[in-house]
């Protein structure tokens, strides 16, 4: 049976570069990915996220805008580091955990592993953005070269992960 993978692409396409995840998880779709290794866009729903990975997963890839003070259009693979809300006092879990939309990543990828269905190995393939703040539609030019570099780093980490059974890059 091959290594499942999910690789999610995040974001708010209404607020330029936050749509980045979103439209690097459209050309993915596009493309030939390895068998087992499926594609999916959540936008700012991270309880969608939560439940496409309820199907069982061996590996996430998550794609989004990740502020790191880099240059913008910066690509980077990031390990996920995913807090355990069970280790947290009440009050804490409790400020963390109510939005029930869980509009950002970090707050589904918590309630994923509480539900014991994130993946040991998850990784963040980011890039740094250039403008989140403004409403509007589309990627500044800076962000968009970036995509390319994105899909291929993507790509790259999911045939790792697949031929490692998911423990990999």
């Amino acid at each position: 049976m091959p290594t499942r993978v999910l690789v999610v692409g995040v974001g708010n396409v209404l607020h330029g570069d936050d749509g980045f995840g979103v439209e690097v998880v459209k050309r993915l779709g596009k493309r030939s990915l390895p068998s087992g290794v499926d594609v999916a866009e959540t936008g700012i729903g991270g309880i969608h996220l939560v439940h496409e990975l309820m199907a069982g997963y061996d590996a996430l890839v998550v794609v989004d805008a990740v502020d790191r003070d880099r240059p913008p259009g910066t690509v980077m693979v990031i390990d996920a580091e995913v807090i355990d809300v069970g280790e947290l006092p009440v009050d804490e879990r409790h400020d963390l955990l109510a939005d029930m939309h869980l509009a950002t990543p970090e707050r589904a990828l918590m309630v994923a592993k509480a539900a014991g269905v994130l993946p040991e190995r998850t990784i963040i393939v980011g890039c740094q953005p250039a403008e989140v703040d403004t409403l509007g539609i589309g990627l500044s030019s800076t962000v968009t070269r970036a995509v390319d570099d994105a899909v291929t780093e993507v790509e790259r980490c999911v045939r790792e992960l697949a031929s490692t059974g998911g423990a990999g890059p």
